[in-house]
């Protein structure tokens, strides 16, 4: 009990200290990247670069990629978000008005992390410098998921490991067709 009590407290502190502590000249090019990142659209995007200019490793790297991200998606929205219904973290806790632009649904897991996590996890297995670059906006819009009160730590990290945990699962599949590609 200890220990649920310290995460909850833990939680309450960084989402607090990372909402009030990220000035608004940092805080508007991490709302872009989350807005970029909706509905998959960066990552999306990311995939069709990567086919179109990357040749075979490319189109590798953006299947599986993009399959990850799918299984990311299905598992922290499609079942996460059913079996925990936790609240977003309560709005008076959020100095700015960013806190008034954030989903009704359960705050756990983060869905967007999970997929950011996923797709670039996967594309970093196949194309490690694609990786890296993915890594990069990836890693903001978890920040942004706490900064801007949509989200718990827990939430994001719990998202994460959906994402390796599907990165994972992808790359080990034997039906995923990657020598034809």
């Amino acid at each position: 009990m200890r220990l649920i009590t310290g995460l909850g407290e833990a939680d309450r502190h960084l989402t607090q200290q990372a909402a009030s502590r990220i000035p608004p000249a940092i805080g508007r090019p991490l709302s872009a990247v989350e807005e970029a990142a909706e509905s998959s659209k960066l990552w999306c995007g990311a995939a069709v670069v990567m086919t179109v200019f990357g040749g075979r490793r490319g189109r590798r790297s953006a299947v599986s990629g993009l399959a990850a991200l799918a299984v990311a998606q299905l598992v922290s929205n499609g079942v996460g978000k059913q079996l925990v219904d936790r609240p977003r973290p309560p709005k008076d806790w959020i100095e700015h008005d960013e806190v008034e632009d954030r989903p009704d649904s359960s705050s756990f897991p983060s869905g967007h992390t999970a997929a950011a996590v996923a797709f670039t996890a996967a594309v970093a297995a196949t194309w490690p410098l694609a990786g890296a670059l993915c890594a990069v906006p990836a890693t903001l819009l978890a920040i942004e998921r706490v900064q801007s009160g949509a989200h718990y730590p827990t939430d994001v990290a719990a998202g994460a490991l959906i994402g390796l945990g599907s990165a994972w699962l992808t790359r080990h599949l034997p039906l995923l067709p990657r020598q034809r590609l």
